[in-house]
């Protein structure tokens, strides 16, 4: 199990040029299916002028997605995702709009493109590396303070939220990998619940 996955903090823009045609490659990050949609209704508005909006994304294993919107089949969605998984990147998306410039580029043509569009957008983009965590919302009393901070620097738990009142209560981000033995030596401190 990994503990982190790449992305990108900041889209980018990238620009192909061939016999006329144009080809705008925009990257974005999107969390969810939902956020897809809303980022491809803003460039359909903003491009509404272009022959084909193309895309492909890449959420998870299980929810990805290529799509050609009227070209040729496999010639701008594939070329897209292809770019996407190279770069090992998640939770990206990328459109790719054409302006037709009156003459055919062929199959090939149009993968290398779209594929160039797509690569030229990454390159602009600013990749980062997210880890991935599991979120605990722990309480305990101030008399086992000691052994809470000893379990947080063991485990260098990212601390998102902390509290000392009546009852200390902190929220913390634990890898995904560590989890069970997190919870296993938890569960040892008499008091802390979580």
């Amino acid at each position: 199990m990994k503990d982190y996955f790449y992305t990108i903090s900041k889209g980018g823009e990238g620009f192909y040029k061939e016999k006329g045609s144009k080809f705008i490659g925009l990257a974005f990050r999107v969390k969810d299916e939902e956020e897809v949609k809303e980022k491809l209704e803003e460039v359909k508005k903003q491009y509404h002028d272009g022959r084909h909006h193309c895309y492909a994304y890449f959420l998870s294993e299980d929810k990805l997605r290529a799509n050609d919107d009227g070209e040729p089949n496999h010639s701008a969605g594939d070329p897209i995702l292809g770019q996407i998984k190279s770069k090992n990147l998640t939770e990206v998306l990328i459109v790719v709009v054409r302006y037709f410039g009156g003459t055919k580029l062929g199959v090939p043509g149009l993968i290398n493109a779209y594929k160039t569009a797509a690569f030229e957008a990454l390159e602009a983009s600013k990749l980062i590396e997210v880890t991935i965590e599991e979120i605990y919302d722990i309480k305990y009393g101030y008399e086992i303070t000691n052994e809470v901070m000893r379990l947080i620097s063991e485990f260098e738990a990212d601390i998102k939220n902390q509290e000392f009142t009546e009852t200390c209560t902190a929220t913390l981000g634990i890898k995904q990998s560590l989890k069970g033995k997190f919870e296993e030596e938890a569960k040892k401190i008499e008091g802390l619940i979580y």
